[in-house]
């Protein structure tokens, strides 16, 4: 998982807002590189959230504790 600011190592609490599903992830390092987004998540995040096929998708995003 990329994020441009957050730490690498935090915990974040995925949202995909179309379907509802979600998941925890972990940053892992920096990115995404196209402005437009605000992060990047693995194929096996992208399975769960349920968005793999599309590419991309309207997400909530926040830091767990």
């Amino acid at each position: 998982m990329a994020h441009r600011t957050l730490p690498v190592g935090t915990h974040v609490h995925v949202t995909n807002l179309h379907n509802g599903k979600s998941v925890i992830v972990i940053v892992k390092g920096r990115g995404p590189f196209i402005r437009s987004r605000i992060i990047d998540v693995s194929t096996g995040a992208t399975d769960a959230l349920g968005f793999r096929r599309a590419g991309t998708a309207m997400v909530r995003i926040q830091t767990r504790d």
